[in-house]
Formats: structure tokens, sequence, C-alpha cells
């Protein structure tokens, strides 16, 4: 089995049979002796390993030097993501990372079923993954506890504070226990970042790396002024202009996304692959 140093050995299993061969810089980073049980303000990227990074640098708090799990309980362990797609990857990537260890990974997020959500809950579980308001709302049906919790995860934090969510993260955070370890991974450490970690981190530990640093350097960025109303128009002539074969269109809400997609659009779009 690859070795993999400051690793838990549970944890190392999964890598290996992952097939990583070696750990990113943010990864190295958060398994520094002096990070390992520090609070911790992180500056990363998407894509650069970070749900594994705290995957693996919470194990401290959830496993000790046992090799499993104990039994399942209340959780351990908060991972908090701003929107429901970003929360099911990290617990994706959880469940195979922690899977040796027998950890049991519980999911609160918006737009699934709450019932089934606190069946879950209700059953035990060491680590629980969720956006902000599900898990408000689970805190205050009584349905979720957090007076065991050891670590605090919030992923993305940057994105939570500008979709509005900082009282809901205050909310959680306030009711968790003081003595917990608080990490904050953010792509931005904004005036925003660095109050919020002063309000809920102790002493935190600045950790950022040099590929981080360099902001996805080998990316052109572009900006196009357009009216709102000439918005659709602009999306179809910059792809033709750029000849795009394969393309991200993001939109700033869920309804945007269906109409975009919708059937009227279907028509532009399958000329515009097609030509």
């Amino acid at each position: 089995m690859t070795q993999f140093d400051g690793v838990h050995a549970a944890l190392a299993q999964s890598l290996a049979a992952k097939g990583y061969s070696e750990l990113t810089p943010v990864q190295l980073a958060v398994l520094e002796p002096a990070a390992a049980t520090a609070d911790l303000l992180v500056s990363a990227q998407t894509g650069s390993g970070k749900t594994v990074a705290f995957g693996l640098t919470i194990a401290a708090q959830l496993l000790g030097d046992a090799a499993r799990m104990g039994p399942a309980d209340i959780p351990r362990a908060l991972i908090i993501a701003p929107t429901r797609e970003l929360a099911m990857q990290v617990k994706r990537e959880l469940d195979w990372l922690y899977a040796p260890a027998g950890a049991m990974i519980a999911a609160c997020v918006g737009g699934m079923d709450a019932r089934a959500e606190r069946r879950a809950l209700e059953r035990g579980a060491h680590i629980v993954v969720g956006t902000p308001g599900r898990i408000c709302d689970h805190m205050r049906r009584g349905a979720l506890d957090l007076s065991a919790l050891a670590v605090a995860v919030l992923d993305e934090a940057d994105e939570m504070l500008d979709l509005g969510f900082r009282e809901d993260l205050e909310f959680i955070l306030k009711a968790a226990p003081i003595e917990r370890r608080t990490l904050m991974f953010s792509a931005t450490v904004s005036r925003e970042i660095a109050a919020l970690a002063k309000s809920f981190q102790r002493d935190a530990r600045r950790v950022s790396t040099l590929a981080e640093r360099e902001q996805h350097h080998d990316i052109e960025y572009r900006a196009l002024l357009v009216d709102q109303s000439d918005r659709e128009n602009a999306i179809v002539n910059v792809l033709r202009y750029y000849e795009a074969r394969t393309a991200l269109v993001f939109c700033s809400t869920r309804a945007m996304v269906t109409h975009l997609t919708g059937q009227g659009n279907r028509v532009w779009l399958r000329r515009l692959i097609s030509s």
C-alpha cells in the first residue's frame, strides 16, 4: 500500500485504492504538524483537492489512534457547503475516503426529503454534510444535535456569504461547542471572511499554496458588457464566435438554467452543435 506521511492508516488505504500516488499542495499543507489540530483559514480553488484535504485533517478529531469509528450517535463533524450540488459532491468524496474507517455520513440539503434526512440522523451519524438553510431547519426542529461536535468545516465560505447565509452560519456555529475545531475554505479571503474567522475561530492558522495564489494562470478571462435583454443572443454569439464544441454556461438561478435549456432554446443549441 502506498504510504502517506501524516495520513491516518484507514484513510491512506482509501487513497491507495483510489490510485493516489501523491498528495496535492493543499492536502500536504493541512497535514503539517503545526496545522494538524489548529483552526485553519485556507485559500483553496476548485480542483485543488480541498475536499480530500479537509477529510484528511479532521481524522485527528474523528478517529484519533483508533482504526475504525465507534458506534454512530450524534455528529462529531459538520461540513457546510453553499449548494446542494456541492454538498452531495463532498459527501461522495467522504464516503469513499472514510469507508475503511466505517464512518456513517448523513446529508442535510435543501430540495431533498427532510423526513428521510431526519430518520438518518435518528439512526446516528459520525459526519453530517449539508447546506446552511437545511442544517438550521433540522437544528430548530430538534433533529440535529451539535453538542458533541468536534470539528466544523465551512467549504467555499466566500460563496456562502455572497449568497446571504451569514446569519445561518452564525446560528450554526454559536450552537456548536466552543472548544470545537473550525476550518474555513475559501477561494478568496475578503474582509467579511476575515471577520467571520475572527468571530468563530481561535488563532486560526492561515494556509495558502503557490498553485492557489496563481489563480489558474492558464485560464484567460474576458468580460463582455451587454444589455440584460440581449443576454441570450450574446451567449449564442459568443459560442459561435469561439466555435466552442464544449462549453459551460453558469446561471445565477435554477429558473434561468431551466429557461436556457427549455424547449424553445434547444433548437439553437442543436444548430450550434451541428454547425
